[in-house]
């Protein structure tokens, strides 16, 4: 594995860069790893609850990519606070094409 950078904005506003996020895992462990507020994670990562959910900053969206399927119709479960840009941390695998990736945390409902 090899560390990249990531800076992610919390549910206060407070912006932290992760200079030690681990490619292989996903956004939402390297997020959790660094005690981020926001992030709560329910199922661990499974992908079937949205308590990771995350603005990925418009300039990265694209290479993010768009949520599949499966992590659609868990977004839908926020829809009042979806975004275009909305995605679950649990579901973006880490990679080097994502060093600098910006993103913020949603706020709960």
């Amino acid at each position: 594995m090899v560390a990249i950078t990531i800076t992610i904005t919390d549910v206060k506003g407070n912006e932290r860069v992760i200079d030690d996020a681990q490619t292989g895992s996903s956004l939402m462990e390297a997020v959790r790893l660094a005690q981020v507020e926001g992030i709560i994670a329910e199922c661990g990562g499974a992908c079937s609850c949205a308590t990771c959910h995350v603005y990925i900053d418009q300039a990265w969206a694209e290479v993010v990519g768009a949520p599949n399927d499966v992590e659609d119709d868990m977004l839908a479960m926020v829809d009042d606070i979806r975004q275009p840009t909305s995605r679950l941390s649990c579901q973006i695998e880490l990679t080097p094409e994502l060093a600098g990736l910006r993103a913020t945390v949603a706020p709960e409902l």
